[in-house]
């Protein structure tokens, strides 16, 4: 069907306007016999928008906090390599069979947000978070006695997935507290931040503890006592996150003020959220089978999950190849090697640092926008995000022709400085830009680009051995370079030709809260469509 025949945006409208129609008739049968219970007005403290700036910024930081403490174990688990290679007699070359461990992970995380994220929308987000760190926790515990290889790669499915659910839910807990995109900028930048480096701190955190352990001459000691020192941290500051952390979902903040109200005036008090959140199992279907068609159906989200997922199966990949170009050219150490990733942190503090210029650029973008006059384009979102993939290219041909032995290892770790810059840039764009292009259906867009992304960790680190052996480093890296360059070519095609693409989608035509916005906003698209007035400029 196409979106731009007029008999076919008349039916999508009236059906549209049907379904909403239906569900105001529930809603107003529901208030005729209950009482509705919402916010007291529009300061109400326990409104999470209007809480306290100091309070605000130590909820984010905490929560930040926990996506790297909760990232690290991604990338940390690679520098027991080889000491679990002698242990389990599991055979690393020429094949990578120990980073089956780390396809679990992310196999794990690709899957378990789809199943869990979506129910914090009705229990509320401490529960999400609490209940993902107690199951990363009991994990913890299985891979750091496991006496096979095979639980390993179990547990680890079990902990990436836990890690992952509480790393989806700060953005939500970040969107709860700050209004608008103004004051979400800098709150999201450095969730941002957190959600690269933590990942990339991982083998720096696992590669300084097995160079400690390594001395007591115990074979097992090294790579379990990466877990053991994370089990401790981490249980240490599951009480200091109590204290700290409260609810911020408002729905479940009104439904628990109701409820209080009921057993107190035993009167049928009720929050809205009570009466029309879905049921939880069809809550789960649209979780699972909206993400899925959008990704085999939108070209935005096929082409942006296959952006960014490049670029996060780059930073997984370097948890073997550091190792192996570092190792083999310059004689580094595990411990040196951890050094040496640390750089994509550095390079992820560059791009957070950049990023409020992108968001001004973003928010001044609003005066010329005529097809939603007042609204900051979407399609600015990705005004740094196009330099920031080019800097990713050029980054992984520099990395593959600079590490060499008679070239300084500065040079190959300057390389993956940049490519870390990269990364973020990349990553904040695809985020920044599903949000605002698919609004409604924000979360099932980026629920794709997180399947998608984690698969994409899964896989490719399993390449990594053959394909700079095989090809050496500078052809491997050059093979890296010319695929992120041509995926580069996703943003500048979304910046030329946005407007025309959001008019083809039949999720971006719909997705407003507004059904008067949505008709609004097909007959803007399709006025610009006849030639009747250019809608905006980029």
């Amino acid at each position: 069907m196409s979106y731009r025949n007029g008999s076919a945006t008349k039916d999508a409208r009236a059906s549209l306007a049907s379904s909403q129609d239906t569900r105001e008739v529930e809603i107003k049968r529901e208030r005729q016999e209950v009482e509705i219970h919402t916010w007291s007005g529009p300061d109400d403290p326990g409104n999470p928008f209007n809480w306290s700036f100091k309070r605000k910024w130590i909820l984010t930081v905490t929560i930040c906090f926990i996506s790297i403490l909760t990232g690290i174990p991604a990338g940390a688990y690679s520098s027991g390599n080889e000491e679990m290679s002698a242990r389990f007699h599991v055979q690393n070359v020429p094949f990578p069979n120990l980073s089956w461990a780390t396809c679990s992970w992310n196999m794990g995380a690709a899957f378990f947000p789809l199943i869990f994220v979506p129910l914090t929308e009705n229990t509320g987000r401490m529960p999400g978070y609490f209940f993902a760190y107690i199951i990363l926790e009991l994990f913890f515990f299985g891979s750091a006695f496991a006496q096979n290889f095979g639980t390993l790669v179990v547990t680890r499915f079990f902990g990436g997935g836990a890690s992952s659910v509480s790393i989806n839910i700060v953005g939500g807990s970040i969107s709860d507290v700050w209004k608008g995109d103004k004051a979400r900028s800098l709150p999201m930048s450095l969730f941002g931040f957190t959600s690269v480096a933590g990942i990339a701190l991982g083998p720096f955190v696992g590669d300084a503890i097995v160079q400690i352990r390594n001395r007591s001459g115990d074979l097992d000691a090294p790579w379990r006592w990466i877990y053991y020192i994370q089990m401790i941290y981490n249980a240490a500051l599951i009480p200091v996150f109590y204290l700290i952390l409260q609810e911020t979902r408002g729905d479940v903040i009104l439904a628990k003020r109701a409820k209080n109200l009921r057993k107190l005036t035993g009167r049928p008090i009720y929050a809205e959220a009570e009466l029309t959140q879905p049921p939880v199992l069809e809550l789960l279907k649209i979780s699972f089978q909206r993400p899925v068609k959008m990704l085999l159906t939108e070209p935005v989200v096929i082409f942006f999950t296959l952006w960014v997922s490049f670029a996060w199966g780059i930073l997984f990949l370097f948890f073997s190849s550091v190792p192996q170009t570092f190792g083999a050219n310059y004689g580094f150490t595990t411990f040196q090697n951890g050094l040496v990733m640390l750089a994509i942190s550095v390079g992820a503090l560059v791009g957070t640092v950049v990023n409020p210029f992108q968001d001004w650029l973003y928010l001044r973008s609003a005066v010329r926008n005529i097809e939603r006059p007042g609204k900051p384009i979407p399609e600015a979102r990705l005004y740094t995000s196009i330099p920031g993939s080019l800097l990713f290219t050029g980054g992984l041909f520099m990395y593959g022709w600079s590490s060499q032995p008679d070239i300084h290892w500065i040079a190959p770790t300057i390389s993956v400085g940049i490519i870390g810059v990269g990364v973020y840039s990349i990553y904040m764009g695809v985020v920044n830009y599903l949000t605002d292009a698919y609004e409604l259906y924000a979360a099932s867009a980026l629920s794709a680009a997180s399947l998608g992304r984690n698969v994409f960790g899964a896989f490719l680190p399993l390449a990594s051995y053959q394909l700079f052996s095989t090809l050496g480093y500078g052809w491997a890296g050059s093979l890296l370079g010319f695929i992120g360059l041509a995926l580069s070519i996703v943003p500048v095609v979304l910046m030329i030709k946005g407007r025309e693409i959001r008019r083809s989608s039949p999720f971006m035509l719909e997705s407003t809260f507004s059904v008067e916005e949505a008709v609004e906003r097909r007959e803007s698209l399709n006025m610009g469509s006849t030639g009747r007035g250019i809608v905006y400029e980029v």
